[in-house]
């Protein structure tokens, strides 16, 4: 069972490569991380297609193509550093992003799906990542600035918070809107923000507030 599921991680990656990810360390993971680690057994059979899927509280595991997609934004021309996710979810993408940088800070507002990401990364023996229990509004501010930050839930508008939470040079990426969303990139310079719309998309609303 072990050697199927991870053939059908090299195959999502393939797959993934057939729809325009470019980036090969971003693949690798891809192909590296046993997605149905990350979804309930029943939704196993489900897990390397390429499309979103529930994982309870409301809240879902992203599409494989936006999480290499929005790992590819991060890194494109630029130094895995010091990252800051919000919303560990399921701990898929988080997964990913272990791979490829060199320490993940994670903020949860849901204090069930961290406990089950933390249980799932470790199994992974991935050992890269702090992760928080709280508001992903207000990001982690102890643990800034950040080379790169990443959203995994959409606000109705970019939080103040997390611009101030990036270093000099540094790159957010996130879906922004309620009804209509827009993956956007956010570039430091300074104190100066540049910002760039890359595509269509659709996820769960970033509820401020955290949950026992």
């Amino acid at each position: 069972m072990a050697v199927a599921n991870s053939r059908s991680a090299a195959v999502l990656a393939q797959k993934l490569q057939s729809e325009g990810i470019t980036q090969q360390q971003v693949l690798t993971a891809i192909a590296n991380t046993p997605r149905h680690l990350f979804v309930e057994a029943v939704l196993a059979h489900k897990a390397y297609e390429n499309t979103a899927l529930p994982i309870g509280q409301g809240q879902t595991i992203s599409q494989p193509y936006i999480v290499a997609r929005m790992t590819e934004l991060l890194l494109q021309d630029k130094a895995p550093g010091k990252l800051l996710e919000i919303g560990t979810g399921s701990g898929y993408q988080t997964a990913i992003l272990a791979r490829l940088f060199s320490h993940v800070c994670s903020v949860e507002r849901i204090k069930a799906l961290q406990f089950q990401a933390k249980r799932r990364l470790q199994q992974l023996d991935l050992h890269n990542v702090s992760m928080k229990h709280g508001d992903g509004w207000q990001g982690w501010p102890s643990k800034a600035p950040f080379d790169s930050i990443i959203v995994t839930a959409a606000p109705s508008e970019v939080p103040i918070a997390l611009l101030q939470q990036l270093s000099d040079g540094g790159r957010l990426v996130i879906p922004v809107g309620l009804h209509e969303q827009v993956l956007r990139v956010y570039q430091r310079s300074g104190s100066e923000f540049t910002s760039q719309d890359i595509e269509a998309v659709r996820f769960v609303p970033l509820v401020p507030g955290e949950l026992a």
